[in-house]
């Protein structure tokens, strides 16, 4: 009989788990012991499933905090979850994920998918849209005079500037539902730069903004991928990063990025569908945006989780919640938040519910970006009360629109 058991990783690990998660995802070349992504790793946090001793599937956690509606909470940042080919469909993801689940010490969990379908399963929701843009600069310009006024820009190397980026990000982080906390072995990771990560790219570099006071107020991180045809140069702009505290430092860096010499295109992945460059351009459409999944949210502690956030209106509603993994958030809860998106309460009940819905709904909701509303015009979120659907989805959204700017 074939048994496998579970057990967290130690240090002595990384190499052979990283194997595994390299060759899940298809990733070229063995572990190397020079990378940074290294310094960010805590194996603790890694779920191992082995038989005889040989690793064959990992479920990891970074431990960051993340920017909710309102406030800025610690979320297990779940990453490197695989399974080695020869060794799926025995129940190892299952196994792994409802055990990563049933012990992290935060209330909720967030990661990317590879593919949708399998997080789902597990009750995570879509709470956050990427959108990748992909426009020809000829087309594409900036209206009036926007980005042209008395501010400055400077050309920086990224781990040179860690400090001056690290603080404008930041000032930034606790309005931007979506965006995770970086300490200073975070920043120091996401700035390294090796040659063999460019895939033909120009090292990486930054542009940062100043107002006329000389206060950094926004920076952009950017590669340029060179090249030319018997017409000229068409070179491409790829856009690592745009983080911006003004409106001034946001037109001013995209200004700077549309204009860049020899080149004919930018590409911007990892965009909010409520990017500033939609607002501030003649022609949207020029952007080639094209819309994918970004965050999925699980919910872990539900009481906890709906008291870490604030509400846009207030609320009070009735919620009958399933949950097939953790049955300690299944049933009806009372949530009540004031004025001003004060919370009061989420406890539970036995009163009818007013709505009723899956774990998996609230976390599509959790970040203010997917509509309650629009679940409900599936069926996934059921009313039971007139008027309960609206005002709930109403008190879930936020007036800033959840996105991601990394991938973890």
């Amino acid at each position: 009989m074939t048994v496998y058991t579970l057990r967290a990783a130690t240090p002595a690990d990384l190499d052979a788990f990283s194997r595994v998660i390299r060759t899940a995802f298809n990733v070229p070349g063995d572990p190397d012991p020079t990378d940074t992504i290294r310094t960010v790793i805590d194996p603790a946090r890694y779920t191992l499933a082995e038989l005889d001793g040989q690793i064959v599937g990992t479920a990891g956690v970074f431990t960051r905090d993340l920017t909710v509606p309102g406030a800025v909470i610690p979320a297990a940042h779940v990453t490197g979850v695989s399974v080695a080919a020869t060794h799926t469909r025995k129940g190892l993801l299952r196994r792994m994920m409802t055990g990563q689940l049933t012990g992290v010490p935060e209330a909720v969990a967030v990661l990317w998918a590879s593919e949708g379908r399998i997080y789902q399963r597990f009750g995570y929701g879509l709470a956050s849209q990427n959108v990748t843009l992909r426009a020809d600069r000829r087309e594409v310009a900036i209206r009036g005079t926007a980005g042209t006024g008395t501010g400055t820009l400077r050309a920086a190397v990224p781990s040179e500037a860690r400090k001056e980026l690290s603080e404008v990000y930041d000032r930034a982080l606790a309005g931007r539902p979506g965006w995770s906390s970086r300490d200073e072995t975070w920043w120091t990771h996401l700035t390294s730069d090796p040659e063999k990560r460019r895939e033909g790219h120009t090292a990486t570099r930054a542009v940062l903004y100043s107002d006329q006071s000389g206060i950094v107020q926004g920076y952009t991180q950017y590669r340029i991928k060179n090249d030319w045809d018997d017409n000229g140069p068409k070179g491409e702009v790829n856009v690592v990063e745009l983080v911006a505290v003004t409106p001034d430092a946001a037109a001013a860096l995209w200004r700077f990025l549309l204009g860049v010499d020899l080149t004919r295109s930018v590409v911007k992945g990892l965009s909010g569908v409520d990017e500033e460059i939609f607002h501030l351009v003649e022609e949207p459409r020029r952007l080639g945006g094209k819309v994918g999944d970004g965050l999925w949210v699980r919910i872990v502690d539900l009481p906890r989780a709906l008291t870490s956030r604030k509400y846009a209106a207030p609320v009070d509603v009735v919620l009958e919640v399933t949950d097939a993994l953790l049955p300690a958030n299944a049933g009806r809860w009372r949530l009540r938040a004031g004025a001003g998106g004060a919370l009061v309460n989420c406890s539970p009940t036995d009163a009818p519910a007013d709505l009723t819905c899956d774990v998996t709904e609230l976390g599509a909701a959790y970040l203010g970006g997917t509509k309650l509303g629009a679940l409900a015009a599936t069926g996934r979120v059921q009313e039971h009360r007139p008027g309960a659907v609206a005002a709930t989805s109403t008190a879930f959204g936020w007036h800033v629109t959840p996105s991601s700017i990394e991938i973890f």
